[in-house]
């Protein structure tokens, strides 16, 4: 059995041309193995990217690993070998043989658009099908609502292999269809409206996450076949869950039998090493000035868009591809063009990104994890931005912990950490991330970073979540922070769902249950949530009580939300806070209510605005403010 040759070519001349301009973004469709009937002959077609080899082939279970049996063949002037081979079907085990004309070395190496990959730490490709038939019409219809930006969206963040386990089979992960009735009941009782999965690319290496990618193409073997994936994300979204994907085009692990020095030469990656290897990671980055890596990512943001139905990508390290400079000493990397530390080609490449992604699906957003100040990340291309739709807020992050890690004594002197974001809130479309990395290595759990005795530190976690909720921006939580898990997240354990048997731990669930449902249901609180039109503040100088108070804003008149934080241990009694109306106003929340773990303190149901004039404003209410507490209250219609 051998090849039958070009003849058999899936690849047109215009499929070659867009490629190696850089414009080709459907190369999932051309490159792979693709089960076909080719000229009434059934088999497999193969091609791959070498451009520095000097011979290829295809070698696997099908002829008994022989790499002699079925050689590629150049696809004119491309860099692309290709071949057919006759009674090759789903199930197929197989790799490339690669001999490079770099002093003849030999590679074997695992298919780069493999769309299913062996389980770790066997690393053979599998020749498969994306056949699926979808349920979920009526959500990718309506989801441009589900995603807007003026939409609540409120994200649970999800590592799949240790959300949940299985203690009586080897303490083993759920699978993706184990995975969907557990997740989805769980989501929608705490009424989250998206689920964000750490990657769920193929990786060799389960410690990184998901993080170190090789297969771009390819599910997680770890859970299941592509099938299954495909069927949680549908059963999510036939439950009006929208699917967030993390993904990774800054770097990727220089594992051998993956991308890095794929043919021999720095194909994917630079070949210096103060470009191409990632001083933190040890990983090789991605050389953003080949047209052909361009295609090759691009293409692989879209097929987990479109063939996934994913709603969203989620961009790792945004800040590691934008400067040259990143994690590196002086004389450790090399200027731009112009003299400068901005990676020009790297900037070029995230705008064609977005343009592409949002020019095929305008519904669908785009998330940048980038932490430093650079400017109109979440701004459309056109206008000079890097064209997300959002962008994670690190420094809100950052000050706001450290504002709680604080004992209460010593807050009155940072209080510029819970203020200081609303200088620049709007220049964003900012997403408030309480992730995954601020519970490892070290930095301990959500829970774990509260100050005080075991009550206060469970007051100052739901003081913190509804301040978090109170922000204008979008919410995102870390699995096990809903919950009070008092261990920082170890990704070979579950999540310690153990402890919902315990009051504490149960009332800050239904808190942050209570929390999104208000945060979905008050259109105040997410209509505007990057128009500087949905937020005032009341007073943010009260210092040395340490309350801040302010107004939540939506398009109708009179739609108004006023949060009230203390986060001192000392009820306040009395308090007085100015109210831009009458009436009566609906105490809708209050973190220190006893079903929540608090000691009950409150306004009984809400108060009445009296017409004592306070913070410029002609009413106010006087009220009742527990220990280490927020408070949200509706105003009359």
């Amino acid at each position: 059995m051998k090849s039958t040759g070009e003849n058999h070519s899936l690849l047109t001349a215009d499929d070659l041309y867009l490629f190696n301009e850089g414009s080709h973004f459907h190369l999932y469709d051309k490159l792979g193995a693709h089960p076909a009937t080719l000229q009434g002959v059934e088999g497999t077609h193969f091609a791959v990217w070498a451009p520095e080899a000097e011979q290829v082939s295809v070698f696997g279970t099908f002829n008994h690993w022989d790499p002699a049996r079925h050689p590629l063949h150049p696809c004119q002037f491309s860099g692309i070998w290709e071949g057919f081979v006759p009674g090759v079907g789903v199930g197929a085990l197989y790799k490339f043989h690669i001999r490079s004309r770099h002093h003849g070395a030999v590679l074997i190496k695992t298919d780069p658009f493999a769309r299913l990959n062996e389980i770790p730490p066997k690393s053979a490709s599998v020749v498969w099908n994306l056949d699926y038939t979808w349920q979920d019409s009526n959500w990718m219809h309506t989801r441009a609502r589900h995603n807007a930006l003026d939409a609540p969206i409120s994200i649970y963040e999800v590592h799949l292999g240790s959300w949940m386990r299985v203690p009586g089979e080897g303490n083993r992960s759920l699978s993706y269809r184990e995975t969907a009735p557990k997740l989805i009941e769980y989501v929608q009782r705490l009424g989250f409206t998206h689920v964000e999965f750490l990657p769920l690319m193929d990786h060799p290496f389960f410690g990184s996450w998901g993080y170190q990618t090789t297969g771009y193409f390819a599910p997680s073997g770890n859970y299941g076949t592509p099938q299954d994936l495909m069927y949680l994300i549908d059963q999510l979204h036939q439950h009006d869950i929208g699917v967030i994907l993390d993904w990774v085009p800054s770097h990727f692990p220089t594992d051998e039998h993956g991308l890095s020095r794929f043919d021999g030469s720095h194909l994917f990656e630079h070949a210096d090493p103060r470009q191409g290897l990632h001083p933190d990671w040890g990983t090789a980055v991605f050389n953003y000035s080949r047209n052909e890596v361009r295609s090759f990512l691009i293409s692989s943001a879209l097929f987990w868009l479109e063939q996934y139905h994913a709603d969203g990508l989620r961009v790792d390290a945004v800040a590691s591809m934008l400067y040259l400079d990143y994690s590196r000493k002086e004389g450790e990397w090399i200027p731009n063009r112009h003299g400068g530390r901005e990676n020009l080609e790297a900037i070029t490449f995230l705008r064609q990104l977005n343009e592409e992604i949002y020019r095929r699906h305008p519904d669908v957003q785009t998330f940048a994890e980038e932490s430093t100040s650079w400017p109109s990340v979440s701004r459309p291309t056109y206008a000079g931005g890097l064209g997300f739709g959002m962008k994670w807020d690190m420094g809100w992050m950052h000050d706001t912990l450290e504002y709680m890690a604080l004992d209460p004594v010593y807050r009155k002197h940072h209080h510029r950490n819970l203020t200081f974001r609303m200088l620049y809130a709007f220049q964003e479309n900012f997403l408030l991330p309480l992730s995954h990395d601020e519970v490892v290595h070290g930095k301990g759990s959500l829970l774990g970073k509260m100050p005080g005795d075991d009550w206060q530190k469970f007051a100052n976690l739901r003081a913190l979540f509804g301040y978090m909720y109170a922000q204008a921006a979008k919410k995102l939580i870390f699995m096990g922070g809903e919950i009070g898990q008092w261990r920082e997240w170890a990704h070979d354990d579950s999540i310690d769902w153990n402890l919902l048997q315990y009051q504490p731990h149960q009332g800050l669930q239904r808190w942050v249950a209570d929390l999104n449902h208000l945060y979905r249901t008050e259109p105040a609180l997410h209509e505007f949530d990057f128009d500087p039109r949905g937020f005032e503040w009341i007073d943010c100088q009260d210092v040395d009580a340490g309350v801040i108070s302010l107004l939540r804003h939506g398009r109708t008149p009179q739609q108004h939300i006023a949060v009230v934080c203390n986060f001192t241990p000392v009820p306040r009694l009395q308090y007085r806070v100015g109210v831009p109306q009458g009436g009566y106003w609906k105490e809708l929340l209050n973190s220190d209510a006893s079903m929540y773990g608090g000691t009950g303190l409150g306004n009984l149901g809400g108060l009445s605005a009296e017409p004592i004039p306070a913070h410029d404003r002609t009413h106010s209410l006087a009220m009742t403010l527990p220990p280490l507490s927020v408070l949200f209250f509706k105003a009359p219609s």
